[in-house]
Order: C-alpha cells, then sequence, then structure tokens
C-alpha cells in the first residue's frame, strides 16, 4: 500500500503566508526522502491560515525541488477555472516534469458569497462540475469536440492521471469515467463505505484506469506516546473550532497555548474535530491503518496532518514511513533515517 501527502500550507503564528509556502516546499523535499509515493497541494481562496491558492504555480515550485516524487493537486476546484486554462496548466507541469505529475479534481466553490463573486462564480457552478471534467479530459485526449478547432497545447496527448476528490456523488461520476476515487472519512465512515463500494460496483475501465483505484485520506499522526500524538492534532482542531464559532480561520497556535476554557459550542466543535483521526504509538496506529484497509479495501493514503510544530509533524511522518516500511519490507528504520538526513 502506498503512502503519499497532501498539504495544505498552513499557515502559523508568528510567520506569514510567503513561510508557510516555503515550508511546503521543504516538506516536500523531506517527504521524497522518507519515500512517500505522492506530495499533493491544495486551493483554497482568501482563507487567512491557508497561504496556498495557486496549487498549480506550488506544484511547480515543489516539482522543481525534488526529483522522483509524485506531485499533483489535492486539489484544483474546477469549477473555479475554465477546462482548457487547467488543461494548458498540467500540460505544462507535465513537459517540465514528465512522469511525474497528478492532477487531482475537486468540485468546491468559494464558501462565502463575496469569495464566489470574486471568482465570478456561484454555487451552482459546482453542478457542472461532471461536465467540466469531461471537458478537460477531452483537452488531454484531443476528443474534445465542444470547441472545434481549440487545442490544449502542450497538454493533448500527454498522460496525466486525472483523480476525482469525492464525498457522496462524485464517486458516481468517478466510477462512470473510469478515473481514480480520493475520498476522506470527514463525514462518517458510513458515509464513505458506501461511496467506495458504489464506486467499485459502478466502475467502468477506461483510457485512464482499467480498475477502481481508492485513495483514502486520513489525518494520521504518530508519536512516542499517545498523549504526545494527540498533542499534534490540537492544534488544527481549535483552529477548525475557532473558524466555526467566529467566522476567522487563524493561523496554528502551539498545543500549550489553546484555551482550556472554551464555550460549550467551541468544545463540542473542537472534540468532533479530532473525531475519525488516526493516532498513537507505531503499534497503535498500524492497528489502526490495518483496520482501515481491510475495511475500505484502500490503495492508497493520503496523509492529511497539520500541526505548529513543523520538526513533530516531520517526526511523525518519518514513524509513520518506518512503520509502512517495516511491514512491506521496503526500506528499515536506519535507511528512512538516513533518507530523512540526506
Amino acid at each position: 500500500m502506498r503512502l503519499s501527502v497532501l498539504d495544505r500550507s498552513r499557515t502559523r503564528r508568528g510567520a506569514d503566508h510567503a513561510a508557510a509556502l516555503r515550508d511546503t516546499v521543504e516538506f516536500a523535499v523531506q517527504a521524497e526522502k522518507l519515500g512517500y509515493h505522492r506530495f499533493w497541494v491544495s486551493e483554497h481562496h482568501s482563507v487567512p491560515g491557508v497561504a496556498g491558492s495557486a496549487p498549480t504555480v506550488l506544484a511547480a515550485a515543489v516539482a522543481a525541488s525534488t526529483d522522483k516524487i509524485r506531485v499533483g493537486t489535492g486539489g484544483v476546484m474546477l469549477p473555479n477555472h475554465r477546462p482548457l486554462v487547467v488543461a494548458e496548466q498540467f500540460g505544462v507541469l507535465a513537459s517540465l516534469y514528465p512522469g511525474r505529475i497528478d492532477m487531482g479534481l475537486g468540485r468546491s466553490v468559494g464558501f462565502t458569497g463575496g469569495i464566489r463573486r470574486a471568482l465570478g462564480h456561484d454555487k451552482d457552478d459546482a453542478d457542472r462540475f461532471g461536465e467540466q471534467v469531461r471537458l478537460l479530459l477531452g483537452y488531454l485526449d484531443g476528443t474534445q469536440q465542444d470547441h472545434p478547432g481549440v487545442h490544449a497545447f502542450p497538454a493533448e496527448g500527454l498522460r496525466i492521471p486525472p483523480f476525482i476528490l469525492a464525498t457522496g456523488a462524485g464517486a458516481g461520476l468517478a466510477a462512470e469515467l473510469g478515473l481514480p476515487l480520493v475520498i476522506a472519512n470527514v463525514r462518517g465512515e458510513e458515509r464513505m463505505m458506501a461511496a467506495i463500494e458504489r464506486y467499485r460496483e459502478n466502475f467502468r475501465p477506461s483510457t485512464w484506469s482499467p480498475y477502481p483505484y481508492v485513495v483514502v485520506s486520513a489525518t494520521i499522526a504518530v508519536a512516542e506516546t499517545a498523549e504526545q500524538a494527540e498533542r499534534l492534532l490540537l492544534p488544527e482542531a481549535w483552529a477548525a473550532a475557532y473558524s466555526r464559532t467566529h467566522g476567522e480561520f487563524p493561523p496554528l497556535i502551539p498545543a500549550d497555548e489553546i484555551p482550556r476554557d472554551m464555550t460549550a459550542r467551541e468544545r463540542r466543535v473542537f472534540t468532533d474535530a479530532l473525531r475519525g483521526q488516526i493516532r498513537g504509538t507505531e503499534e497503535e496506529v498500524a492497528r489502526e491503518l490495518d483496520g482501515l484497509v481491510a475495511r475500505t479495501g484502500a490503495d492508497e493514503i493520503l496523509v492529511t496532518t497539520s500541526t505548529f510544530d513543523r520538526a513533530e509533524l516531520l517526526d511523525s511522518h518519518r514513524r509513520l514511513a518506518v512503520l509502512q516500511g517495516a511491514q512491506t519490507g521496503e526500506h528499515d528504520a536506519e535507511a528512512v533515517g538516513e533518507r530523512l538526513l540526506g
């Protein structure tokens, strides 16, 4: 089973957006040394705590700073863009870094009316996601007929693997088009399992993928003790609680500085944000991951963890890489440590 990373370029208190972007690039360099399969970046607009607003630009910086790890987007929110432009952008990436670029596609639009108006879109644009994906794929393989004589150079003819980021209905689109599915457990495992089952049952082999391929995204924290692992997850959980109760997404703060006297609503959101996350020692995480993979049949796990302390975050990913290597026999702790140290 493959392990990959999605980094949302979270800002941290005392550091600006530029620092968050530089941290993402450095994180990718370290993830490559640890043997992770992919490194993806995300798209968010007008979110103070997130610096990643231009994923294809950031992906270019990541690819330029690494050598082998696959680089992509988790994802480009297609309702915000013209399929032709997206095809061209990925064509440039794939031409400069052949065999390393992934195209993860999502259907989210801006989370406020003001952002959607600034982007020139509205909520209804998300309903056109399937149409946009088909047009984008047509630009890549040269079959699009909506705009005769229009070609997405240099993308046309390139094999750029597309992935659908989905919850619920998006799984059906991935099955219909024969594309890999990326799905998260954020809305409960029962819903996730139902979507995966529908995806596999209805999957139609395509030129993009001859068989179903499921990537499960999960927040995973590994540390020397269970308590230390849980502490890694607290800054992001507090940021979620604060944003939903104050309407502002803050930068991450140290776990020690998270307020103890939360309001009832803050405590409820904070607790809910920690549900479904995998954390603990190597042994505890191994058991939970084994269970998740057994239940979902996941082909790949996409690790989406964020925290304030970058050294602790990297250590968690190192422990997870060692754990996975021990299970597969691909590498041992000493080898991973050597890669980490360069």
